[in-house]
């Protein structure tokens, strides 16, 4: 394992442990609301910190960019990191939920972990070298048509600006595959994708920590991620699509007559 890379599974070891530790006590948890279904308890900080302090314990010159924290240093090694991603399922107890861990090296995304602890999965890639979980190599899905396949999702929650295209997507996928998932975690979805859980999967604002190292697991899974019209603008605009190199551009042609020129 890739020096670097280890150092994120220890940092994401450590704050999954602290999260799964947590989860008897959700009843007694600080929680603060920063806009409309968009909820931070003390855990999710808590958790930033250790994966921070473990990190820059071994490369005190990296820079930080996390979720609760907002960014702290400069440098060409940028940490991108979302310390407890689905707060929402943690805060109500349902089991879906994850650490997302990425570096970024001049712009491009280098090495990416994503841990859940609930079923203590562990998914790991460095650029070139392939995606594994807990130490079986990936592969994405085969399925050619999207009548069989399954596509993954997030629903907007705060941001609705994008809805009417949303539901419309949405809709034509319903009718046009075989089932669409959305459990709320979409680091989670986007390692699930890498394994081959999921055909595909699209979602629209996401933010750079919810899909940094989710999107290195798939392309090194052999699987493709664009945004919402098969460029590459995706850790800009947070509207991702992703699928097998068979479903991916069958997704992109649904979501097609749908996108305003916010989407794009």
């Amino acid at each position: 394992m890739h020096p670097m890379l280890n150092i994120a599974v220890k940092a994401a070891r450590r704050a999954g442990n602290l999260i799964h530790r947590s989860t008897d006590k959700i009843d007694h948890l600080t929680i603060t609301k920063k806009s409309h279904a968009d909820f931070v308890s003390e855990v999710d900080r808590a958790a930033e910190q250790t994966i921070i302090q473990t990190l820059l314990d071994a490369y005190p010159d990296h820079a930080i960019l996390a979720e609760e924290s907002g960014a702290h240093g400069e440098s060409d090694f940028v940490w991108i990191i979302d310390p407890l991603d689905g707060t929402t399922n943690f805060l109500h107890g349902f089991p879906q939920f994850s650490v997302s861990i990425a570096l970024q090296h001049k712009g491009i995304i280098t090495q990416a972990v994503i841990y859940d602890p609930t079923k203590n999965e562990l998914f790991t890639a460095t650029r070139g070298r392939g995606a594994f979980l807990n130490d079986k190599r990936l592969r994405v899905s085969k399925r050619i048509h999207m009548a069989d396949a399954l596509i993954g999702t997030g629903f907007p929650y705060t941001n609705f600006e994008h809805m009417d295209a949303y539901i419309g997507i949405f809709r034509d996928l319903m009718q046009q595959t075989s089932g669409l998932r959305r459990p709320g975690s979409a680091a989670l979805d986007l390692a699930w994708m890498a394994a081959g859980r999921y055909d595909g999967f699209f979602e629209t604002g996401l933010k750079v920590w919810d899909i940094a190292a989710g999107t290195l697991l798939i392309t090194e899974a052999g699987g493709m991620v664009s945004d919402l019209s098969g460029g590459d603008t995706f850790l800009k605009t947070g509207h991702i699509c992703a699928g097998n190199a068979e479903i991916h551009p069958k997704l992109l042609e649904i979501i097609a007559p749908h996108l305003s020129d916010a989407l794009k």
